[in-house]
């Protein structure tokens, strides 16, 4: 009988595959963005500086207010707004581009619908 891995061991050995692969510079950090099953997650990363140049998720007090719950498509959309919001604030201050952003989803396809929208 044929041995199978679990789904669960394949996408973070697939995760991992990845992130081998997609690094973020200044010139162009990497989006990652994670989903659990209460709130959202987005981080805007330097990799080469290994530092976390903006952050924004459900439980910041003023995403969470906006929204009635911080798991659903309309939180995805109000996280990637803050996202935006605070990485023009800091591209302002010439720290980085905020043209060119590696994303990479780290575990779930629901992000990648979020993005189109917000584009």
């Amino acid at each position: 009988m044929i041995n199978k891995p679990s789904r669960a061991a394949a996408r973070v050995k697939r995760h991992y595959r990845i992130r081998n692969h997609v690094k973020g510079t200044a010139a162009r950090p990497r989006l990652a963005v994670f989903r659990s099953n209460k709130h959202m997650y987005a981080q805007i990363i330097d990799d080469v500086a290994q530092h976390t140049l903006v952050a924004a998720s459900t439980m910041e007090a003023e995403i969470a207010s906006k929204v009635e719950y911080t798991n659903t498509v309309a939180a995805a959309a109000a996280v990637g707004e803050a996202v935006a919001k605070k990485a023009i604030e800091k591209a302002s201050q010439k720290l980085y581009s905020t043209e060119a952003v590696l994303y990479t989803r780290v575990k779930f396809r629901h992000w990648q619908k979020q993005l189109e929208k917000l584009a």
